[in-house]
């Protein structure tokens, strides 16, 4: 990442208003947007989303062209632009033939990505936002923050010094009296206007209508009151038939603000008279912009079942500490990284999408059902290959990739370190890197590892046999978590064999883009764990177990390494994370646990891989409850912690209030102890909590586990 971008990054989390106001507003939208799914099929809707727009997509030549014959049928003109600047010379030449001197917008992120306004303004034009937000930021010479709510960065005091500055002095920071100040001094602007304009949220090739969904009158007006209407639309807001708007419009309120229904929904088909009983001039222009190129790309075309609901944004726990002026351009969060990289260009995104922690909370949202966490590791790869890999990155993954080399240094390294070591934690470190250990403790490297004191494990003869993979922090930090692993499934009836020829499962490669190197890593992989014939392969650190069961798939068709996908699919039917595996033991009869309530309370926080991709969320808190503990739920127990591999070395700054959140959640339920199914989730918090001196105890489910047996 450049410097400057590291700056705004820091002059982001510097600002508390920005950090209290999204913060706030993240934690209340989980709870409401939960109340407003109340009763319906979350996932069926989201399934005749996905299906309305991923037709649309792949039918855009067809749909425009129908939208077009029944729009113009009705009496609209529709122009075709396949790029900003025909639409900003048609909508200026349009302005100039018809004398056009002032103009009202109601909110548009298709006229925002071409950066309308300015062009318009610079040919003696006044333009005037209408939408609240809009207005603000309009006041403010800035761009939108989030794609609903584009002035949500601001507080209602630094809107009122906005208005008094830029409008009329005297203005205090009551929002009702600052929204009744906004509208009387927008009014006029409708009754003058010219032309209006806007965009839609929906378009209907059937009909040849538009549909605009809002919060505020200001779209009615822009769009009835001005003598002349244009449309800006996005050609992947084509949708077939007047069908497939209903499930847009059941999924776009409840997931951009909770709202059950938004406050207007306007359907224009056709021109319709002006007050004088003229008829109103009504221009469409269906802008590409790059989107039928993004709609070839088998890849990336899921990113046109975009509905802008903005969802992922709210769900982000990056965005929120940082907000949209710092993660986006014009379109911003996860999905604004995906859109910048092909409205503008790939390399606009190089820094913003260094910003997704690859938590999967958008994921989980998302109405369309648009892999944004995937569709982003796909941006870096390519941008990998298209600028390179930096030298020091090279230099770390042709470590790893040694696997000789690379477990020889951690060896040597667990020597290295005594002098910094106390405790299975190091807790400072000198010079350049100090600030490893500035909001953490780092775990100790263990004086053996997991693969020597494997090999002093007595297992009994068994029917059943298993192969554990450790991943790296497993093998060479917490041993113990993988004793406890062998204890658990021993006592289950199967043995488990450690293949020595493991390495690194090749997430940090495939995270940071170096697809080549995470397939290398994956052959020695498959290569080891397929050494014997076992029943499973169980793992217990779900990256790692997400990296055996998927990722080493899609590495090799990203890369179109076919030869090494048989091996790679046989690995995935045996993988298994060790909660699924543990779960299914038990409810077979085949594994129990001591008698007895325990007097200690534990919670659980949800680790981002297990519950987001392997779905495994319910199994554990089940086996911890079935061995006696009493379990209490934490608040948002499935945000991130931060983590996330290299995450928490490269951008410490973002890592650390994400954890210093989820450290709070867990001394607010007043557990003695947290349990968790990830080591990397282990190093995080544990090495939080020893930081603050706190006394709650940090383990592993599987070691948990493995003390009740009975």
């Amino acid at each position: 990442m450049t410097a400057t971008f590291k700056e705004s990054i820091q002059e982001a989390l510097a600002n508390p208003n920005l950090r209290g106001a999204l913060g706030r507003f993240s934690e209340a939208y989980k709870i409401s947007r939960e109340k407003a799914y109340a009763g319906m099929d979350f996932q069926a809707v989201r399934d005749a989303v996905r299906d309305v727009k991923a037709h649309g997509a792949s039918h855009l030549e067809e749909l425009a062209e129908a939208f077009k014959a029944k729009a113009e049928a009705a009496g609209a003109k529709v122009y075709r632009a396949s790029d900003p600047a025909e639409v900003k010379a048609y909508i200026l030449a349009l302005a100039k033939e018809n004398g056009v001197r002032s103009i009202v917008k109601s909110k548009s992120m298709a006229t925002e990505e071409i950066h309308l306004n300015k062009h318009l303004e610079a040919a003696g034009i006044e333009v005037y936002e209408t939408d609240l937000g809009e207005w603000i930021i309009q006041l403010c010479h800035q761009t939108p923050s989030h794609m609903v709510m584009p002035a949500i960065h601001m507080t209602k005091e630094e809107v009122a010094e906005v208005f008094s500055t830029k409008v009329e002095e005297g203005q205090q920071p009551d929002i009702p009296k600052l929204v009744k100040f906004a509208r009387g001094k927008l009014r006029n602007r409708f009754l003058d206007a010219d032309m209006g304009i806007s965009g839609a949220n929906i378009a209907v090739a059937e009909t040849g209508s538009l549909v605009l969904v809002t919060n505020e009158g200001n779209a009615r007006l822009v769009t009835t009151l001005p003598r002349i209407h244009v449309a800006v639309v996005g050609i992947e807001k084509l949708v077939a038939s007047f069908q497939d708007v209903q499930p847009i419009l059941q999924a776009l309120p409840r997931n951009a603000t909770s709202q059950l229904l938004t406050s207007y929904v306007s359907i224009i088909t056709g021109q319709v008279p002006n007050t004088d009983g003229s008829p109103k001039q009504l221009h469409i222009i269906l802008m590409d912009n790059k989107r039928t190129e993004m709609a070839a790309d088998p890849k990336f075309r899921q990113a046109l079942q975009c509905i802008r609901c903005a969802s992922c944004l709210n769900v982000c726990p990056v965005f929120r500490l940082v907000g949209g002026h710092v993660f986006g351009k014009v379109y911003t969060g996860g999905i604004g990284t995906i859109l910048t990289a092909w409205f503008d260009e790939l390399k606009q995104s190089d820094d913003i999408q260094g910003l997704c922690i690859q938590c999967g909370a958008c994921k989980d949202v998302c109405p369309g059902r648009i892999d944004i966490p995937d569709l982003i590791l796909e941006l870096r790869r390519r941008l990998a290959v298209e600028k390179g890999m930096p030298l020091v990155q090279k230099g770390i993954f042709a470590v790893v990739n040694n696997r000789r080399l690379f477990h020889s240094l951690l060896r040597a390294a667990s020597v290295a370190q005594k002098p910094f070591a106390k405790g299975g934690f190091i807790r400072h470190l000198p010079l350049f890197l100090s600030g490893m250990t500035d909001f953490r403790s780092l775990p100790a490297i263990a004086p053996r590892p997991f693969r020597d004191t494997f090999k002093e494990i007595v297992q009994p003869e068994c029917k059943e046999k298993a192969a554990i993979y450790a991943g790296c922090l497993i093998d060479f930090a917490y041993p113990e978590m993988g004793e406890a692993v062998v204890r658990v499934l021993n006592k289950a009836g199967i043995r488990v064999v450690f293949p020595e020829g493991q390495t690194c499962c090749g997430a940090p490669a495939r995270y940071n883009g170096a697809y080549e190197t995470a397939a290398g890593n994956a052959r020695e992989n498959i290569k080891a764990l397929l050494e014997e014939d076992v029943q499973y392969v169980v793992s217990a650190c779900p990256t790692c177990t997400v990296a055996l069961r998927d990722d080493f798939i899609s590495t090799f068709e990203s890369l179109g390494m076919g030869d090494d996908l048989e091996g790679a699919r046989v690995l995935s039917a045996k993988t298994i994370d060790f909660a699924t595996l543990v779960k299914k033991l038990v409810d077979e009869g085949r594994l129990e646990f001591k008698d007895g309530q325990q007097a200690e309370t534990i919670t659980y926080h949800d680790s981002c891989h297990l519950k987001r991709t392997l779905n495994a969320q319910q199994a554990p808190r089940d086996l911890l409850k079935k061995a006696g503990f009493t379990v209490t739920e934490m608040k948002e127990c499935d945000t991130c912690c931060g983590m996330a591999g290299s995450y928490s070395l490269k951008l410490p700054e973002l890592s650390a209030p994400i954890l210093e959140r989820k450290l709070e959640n867990i001394k607010d339920t007043g557990a003695t102890s947290v349990a968790m199914d990830c080591p990397g989730c282990v190093m995080q918090i544990r090495g939080g909590l020893d930081k603050l001196g706190s006394g709650i105890k940090v383990e592993h489910t599987a070691v948990r586990l493995a003390k009740r047996l009975k």
